[in-house]
């Protein structure tokens, strides 16, 4: 059928998507290979199934991003959090829910609604014709991961996340660290001064590697095994090889001139801007198996990071996602294959609330294009629009990794008046963002 919609991936935001799309009138065709075909991590063959956590994280929309997103997703009348909160157990200040019966519910109502059908079989190769949205989610299958690889590249397509930690560039102590680029490299001022670095004496560094080689460690699930390659080697894995290998590596102290003390550094940490608007910073090398508790201690160490406020911590797991900035749209289409759309986590977003956001909003375009309409993304200052511009163009391509939603990602509020604390400053994110997502979704 010519204005039909299929979408390949029964989970959070292939769900979403079906249930936007068919709401708007448009017929879909959810395409799931589950039970026939298991992964490691599935239990059930159940539509938005939680492998995971049972938890959506914050459900405070005045001082959270995650939260915000939440609200945003309510407000456009997404089924993922009508269910979630029809299946709510008590969680804080947390949206958690009752794994079982809330992916129950979202199938019955996905297999309840008159323009959503479901077909379970494994699709194989992306399609060359109709409309499609491909949400397949970090545990995509082999033979459509190769389809994917083979149509994207063989360099836009990973399977493991390397993820090095992420902090704001705000909560950097500056009166420790500098903003220097090895050997000043670089035409412009901008690029001489692209990296953050943070300075270790040698009593300092090893305290660190002693610390990380104590700290406790994930291990991989069966059925994700890692690979590791030179370029991608945890940290721990290199200061188990020797501890000076770090000083050889990632933290090497050449090239770089303190202009808080003219003492030569034993080790330097650099941190590489992660975004566009200069407000997130990656530690540079820093990807890790550590537990995430263990990690905040140990990197806190690190001088001019005694503070630091954390976007997202490091680890490597298996994640299968494509290089968004560089492949699809604003549309979320695949630039070279406009009849895909692409969704999720697959599209480099990560955690349950992220996926389905991305999921609604593949569906509203997707749906709106059947029509013969165009949606526009949502503003930037929105949490779907902050999320949506960076995969598709406000992340360094270079570096691009799998984020959560976080205010980092918003351009900056206006600090007229004088800089708000932090309270103030992320209600004023959140009410700006509820503003323009109203104005929106009247649109």
């Amino acid at each position: 059928m010519k204005n039909q919609l299929h979408i390949i991936g029964g989970g959070m935001a292939g769900s979403e998507a079906a249930w936007q799309a068919a709401e708007m009138g448009v017929p879909v065709v959810i395409h799931e290979m589950r039970p026939s075909v298991g992964t490691f991590a599935h239990r059930t063959g159940n539509f938005a199934e939680m492998v995971c956590s049972n938890s959506f994280r914050s459900d405070d929309d005045e001082q959270n991003a995650v939260g915000l997103l939440h609200w945003e997703m309510r407000a456009a009348k997404g089924l993922i959090m009508e269910m979630a909160q029809a299946h709510r157990l008590p969680a804080g200040g947390a949206l958690a829910v009752d794994r079982d019966p809330f992916a129950e519910a979202v199938t019955a109502r996905l297999n309840a609604h008159p323009l959503i059908s479901s077909s379970f079989e494994e699709v194989t190769e992306l399609p060359n014709e109709g409309h499609w949205i491909i949400a397949t989610g970090p545990l995509t299958s082999g033979a459509l991961a190769e389809s994917i690889r083979a149509t994207t590249g063989a360099e836009a397509l990973a399977f493991f996340d390397a993820i090095a930690p992420i902090v704001y560039a705000e909560s950097v102590d500056m009166s420790v660290a500098w903003m220097q680029s090895r050997y000043d490299k670089g035409e412009t001022e901008e690029e001489q001064t692209a990296y953050m670095n943070c300075p270790m004496t040698k009593d300092e560094y090893e305290a660190f590697i002693d610390a990380m080689l104590a700290a406790e460690k994930t291990e991989f699930h069966e059925g994700e095994t890692a690979g590791y390659f030179d370029g991608c080697l945890p940290i721990e894995v290199m200061a188990e090889r020797g501890r000076e290998t770090l000083r050889f590596g990632p933290m090497k102290p050449v090239g770089l001139t303190n202009p808080h003390n003219p003492m030569k550094p034993y080790a330097v940490v650099q941190l590489r801007r992660d975004n566009k608007l200069g407000t997130l910073y990656n530690i540079v090398g820093f990807q890790t198996k550590m537990k995430y508790g263990a990690q905040t201690a140990v990197f806190k160490m690190i001088p001019g990071l005694q503070d630091a406020n954390f976007a997202r911590l490091g680890g490597i797991h298996r994640n299968t996602f494509i290089n968004s900035p560089t492949l699809l749209d604003d549309q979320m289409r695949l630039k070279s294959r406009p009849n895909l759309r692409f969704a999720g986590q697959i599209t480099g977003v990560e955690g349950y609330v992220e996926s389905s956001a991305m999921g609604l909003l593949a569906g509203r375009m997707a749906a709106a294009e059947i029509l013969g309409k165009t949606l526009p993304p949502p503003p930037p200052e929105t949490a779907m629009g902050a999320l949506i511009t960076h995969i598709t163009g406000g992340a360094e391509a270079k570096t691009f990794q799998p984020m959560n939603v976080n205010f980092g990602l918003f351009p900056p509020i206006d600090a007229r008046g004088g800089r708000k604390g932090r309270k103030d400053r992320y209600k004023a994110y959140t009410d700006r963002a509820k503003e323009m997502f109203t104005a929106w979704l009247d649109a």
